[in-house]
């Protein structure tokens, strides 16, 4: 097994970072990321720091981030260490790419896309490491075409690494971006890995790397498509409505804000992932044979897309 090679994934994650805050405000053409460099303090064995880009009230984009960080301590917190006892105790270091891209025209999903490391150490053993990430498509009206595109490029970045990949990390999306108390997937998923280790170091870290580049593939071509839309008050509604059910689920059942949290990261950063403006509505139902409806009905259901 080739020895984990920890700067190798940093100069990675950086380039990435910069590629796609290029092309995002290419898109948008009207604002650019803000830059926010950032240090914890190094207090309760915490150290590290990252860099937070953030875009805001864009004639595409109304909100959006992409982070980098890097952090590291001498234990894990329990979100990592809960369901692998043999970390505790152990000093760690993460580090990984986040996004979340929140446009402003309800006919353009949000995206998320988010690539990590993570190793535990301690003297004399071998360390523990893994690979984690993926990309998944929260639309607020479904279309077809955009459907197909997404998991086709999801499908293209798993090319190479076996013929069970994409539809195994596709279902591991599925059944992760699922809201529990509603029921109901958060969006059309796309791929989810984590605690990958199972190819030597070099395989799985080039599988992180397809992934993190196959991401402005898949959505830069429907933002483009999707961006002039015409829409109106009720598509702007809908939007904010069904952006709660992303706050919900980051708020309760994601992995990576919990880690964040709990090892003391950075909260202005971790939090970027929510939407600037949404609604919640008591009980609200879409009215019949309405595109809301068509959401429900269709597109919040894991599908075989590539077959349709």
């Amino acid at each position: 097994m080739s020895i984990p090679n920890k700067a190798a994934v940093i100069d990675y994650l950086l380039q990435l970072q910069q590629q796609i805050c290029e092309a995002l405000e290419q898109e948008d053409g009207s604002s650019r990321f803000d830059i926010d460099e950032w240090q914890r303090d190094g207090q309760h064995g915490l150290g590290g720091g990252g860099i937070t880009r953030v875009i805001t009230n864009g004639a595409v984009i109304e909100q959006g981030g992409v982070n980098f960080s890097h952090v590291m301590g001498e234990s894990l917190p329990p979100s990592a260490s809960a369901h692998r006892p043999e970390l505790a105790g152990r000093a760690f270091e993460a580090m990984g790419l986040s996004l979340v891209i929140h446009p402003l025209n309800p006919y353009v999903p949000t995206s998320h896309m988010n690539v990590r490391f993570f190793i535990a150490e301690r003297e004399d053993e071998d360390p523990i490491w893994w690979f984690g990430g993926g990309f998944d498509l929260t639309p607020y009206y479904g279309n077809d075409e955009d459907c197909r595109h997404w998991h086709q490029t999801a499908q293209n970045a798993c090319e190479g690494f076996g013929e069970e990949t994409y539809p195994r990390f596709k279902q591991w999306c599925d059944d992760y971006f699922y809201l529990r108390h509603r029921k109901e997937p958060r969006g059309i998923g796309g791929l989810f890995f984590d605690d990958l280790n199972e190819w030597d170091f070099a395989t799985c870290f080039k599988f992180m790397q397809s992934v993190g580049n196959h991401y402005t593939q898949a959505y830069l071509p429907i933002l483009q498509r999707r961006k002039d839309q015409p829409y109106g008050d009720r598509q702007r509604d809908f939007q904010l409505y069904r952006r709660g059910r992303y706050v919900e689920f980051n708020l309760v059942f994601d992995r990576g804000t919990l880690f964040g949290l709990q090892s003391g990261g950075r909260t202005e950063s971790i939090l970027m992932s929510l939407p600037p403006l949404v609604k919640w509505r008591y009980d609200w139902q879409p009215d019949p044979d309405t595109e809301e409806a068509l959401l429900y009905e269709r597109y919040l259901k894991p599908t075989d897309w590539l077959s349709i």
